[in-house]
């Protein structure tokens, strides 16, 4: 039985779009992280590190949501995971890539801009966090006017880690990189996507 700790308001999200790509059941807790529960000696039992998301499948533990889905595509042999080991050495790249550069960065500045209440937005922050930004939008929009999709010929796991982790650019004007934007609306408009964004936004 595959289980999934983590919430669909956070990094969660990623791998609950994943498992919809893949149709696969399983046991859901909806645990944000710093949860309670993530504190319980029993969860701790099974992961010391008290991260979400994190699955449990079949006793096998694995944390981070962009290793998990990799995981999950290449077991299940998907599709999603590219046969060709340049593909998939790309999209190994492009999540790593996306968790250094763009992850927090997107958090940040859409919190100090749109989602904190405006007593508690650090225009410093936003500032500093756009500055990286927009330079990763840039190498996105250079690979995507090359190429539709970022590992392969069709969509994979690469496009799914990297656009499930920019959800948050759906807020922003993104027409300065317009293949980002087309690409950005094609990974999302995927129905597993779009399941997996109204579970984010019916939680609120």
């Amino acid at each position: 039985m595959l289980r999934l700790y983590g919430s669909a308001r956070s990094r969660g999200l990623r791998v609950l779009w994943m498992t919809g790509e893949l149709g696969l059941k399983f046991d859901h807790k909806d645990w944000l992280p710093r949860a309670p529960e993530t504190r319980t000696p029993d969860y701790l039992a099974l992961n010391p590190n008290a991260r979400v998301p994190t699955i449990d499948d079949d006793g096998f533990i694995l944390s981070e949501s962009m290793a998990i889905n990799i995981y999950l595509a290449k077991k299940h042999k998907s599709p999603l995971y590219p046969a060709d080991p340049k593909d998939e050495a790309r999209a190994i790249q492009w999540s790593l890539w996306e968790t250094d550069r763009l992850d927090r960065q997107i958090v940040n500045y859409v919190r100090h801009t749109k989602e904190l209440p405006q007593a508690e937005r650090s225009p410093a922050t936003a500032e500093a966090m756009w500055k990286e930004i927009e330079p990763a939008f840039g190498v996105l929009e250079t690979a995507l006017s090359r190429s539709q999709w970022l590992a392969g010929s069709s969509f994979s796991v690469a496009d799914l880690n990297v656009a499930s982790a920019l959800y948050r650019a759906l807020s922003l004007d993104l027409g300065k990189w317009p293949h980002l934007e087309a690409w950005l609306k094609r990974c999302w408009e995927r129905p597993a996507a779009k399941k997996a964004r109204a579970m984010r936004e019916d939680k609120g």
